[in-house]
C-alpha cells in the first residue's frame, strides 16, 4: 500500500492483475449540517496493493471505518473516485454495485454472522448457493484446509469455539476469491490466543493465497500482523508504518491522541 496524492487520472483500461487491490483518489464525506457537520473524509488518496495484509488505524472518529466503508461499496462518498481493482465503482448503478459486492468483495465482521442451523459447510458456501452460483470443491477443500476446518465442516456454531467461528466466517469470505477482503475488528470478539490464530490465518492467505486484505482495528497487537498499517486522524491519511512492532504502533497512535 501507498499513500498517493498523484492526481494523474487512472483509465479502466489496466488489467486486473496489474491494478491495484483497491485505491481511492480525493475521497470526502461528510456527516451532518451546521454546527453538528463532521468531515468524516477529507480529499483521502491511498492506493492499496495486491497480496497485503493492510490495517487502518487512528483514534475515535478519525474516519477510518468511513474509508473502509466507502472502499468496500457500503456506504457512498461525497466526492471522489473509488476503484477495485480496475472498476469504479463510484460509477456504478445500485445494482451493479450490489452485484461487485457479491462477485469480488469479501466481509469479516467483529460478529460471525453465522446461521445458528447450519453446518460450518453449509454456512461458508452459503453466499454461492443463494447467488446460484457452483462451488469449486477444490478450492472449498484448499481454503478449509489452510484455515484448519477440515474436521470442522459437519459441526454447527455451538459446537464451535469463537476462533474457530471467525475462521468459518474467514472461509466464507474467501471462497469467492474477492478482490478485496474488509475486516472490520474482525477479532474484537475473541480472546487473545483464538484472536492470534486468526490474524495468521489472515496473514497466512496473503502469503498463500495472494488475497489482499484491508482490515480496521484499534487493537495494536492486531495491526501488528499487517505488511502495512494506514495511520488517519481527523478524516485524513497521516502517516504509514511497515511490519511494526505492537510498541511502535502505540507510540504512533498515542502521538495521533488515541
Amino acid at each position: 500500500m501507498r499513500v498517493s496524492a498523484n492526481t494523474d487520472d487512472q483509465t479502466s483500461t489496466s488489467s486486473a492483475s496489474s491494478a491495484p487491490a483497491a485505491s481511492a483518489r480525493s475521497l470526502s464525506k461528510t456527516y451532518g449540517r451546521g454546527d453538528t457537520r463532521v468531515h468524516a473524509l477529507k480529499e483521502v488518496s491511498v492506493t492499496f496493493e495486491r497480496g497485503r495484509l493492510t490495517a487502518i488505524m487512528g483514534p475515535s472518529g478519525s474516519g477510518k471505518s468511513t474509508l473502509m466503508h466507502c472502499l468496500a461499496g457500503l456506504d457512498s462518498a461525497d466526492s471522489g473516485r473509488i476503484w477495485i481493482g480496475d472498476t469504479e465503482i463510484t460509477s456504478l448503478s445500485d445494482n451493479e454495485l450490489t452485484r461487485l459486492r457479491r462477485d469480488r468483495i469479501g466481509f469479516v465482521f467483529q460478529a460471525y454472522n453465522l446461521i445458528p442451523t447450519l453446518t460450518a459447510e453449509q454456512n461458508i458456501v452459503l453466499p454461492v448457493a443463494l447467488a446460484g452460483g457452483a462451488v469449486d470443491g477444490e478450492w472449498l477443500a484448499t481454503v478449509c484446509s489452510t484455515l484448519g476446518l477440515t474436521d470442522r465442516l459437519t459441526h454447527r456454531p455451538h459446537e464451535l469455539s469463537g476462533g474457530q467461528q471467525q475462521r468459518v466466517a474467514v472461509a466464507r469470505a474467501l471462497l469467492t476469491r474477492p478482490d478485496v477482503l474488509f475486516g472490520d475488528e474482525p477479532t474484537g470478539n475473541l480472546d487473545s490466543r483464538s484472536g492470534a490464530e486468526v490474524l495468521s490465518l489472515l496473514r497466512r492467505s496473503t502469503r498463500e493465497m495472494g488475497q489482499s486484505i484491508i482490515m480496521v482495528t484499534h487493537d495494536p497487537v492486531a495491526a501488528a500482523y499487517a505488511d502495512s498499517v494506514l495511520l488517519m486522524n481527523d478524516g485524513e491519511l497521516v502517516g504509514q508504518l511497515d511490519r511494526s512492532t505492537p510498541d511502535v504502533i502505540s507510540k504512533a497512535l498515542a502521538g495521533l491522541g488515541a
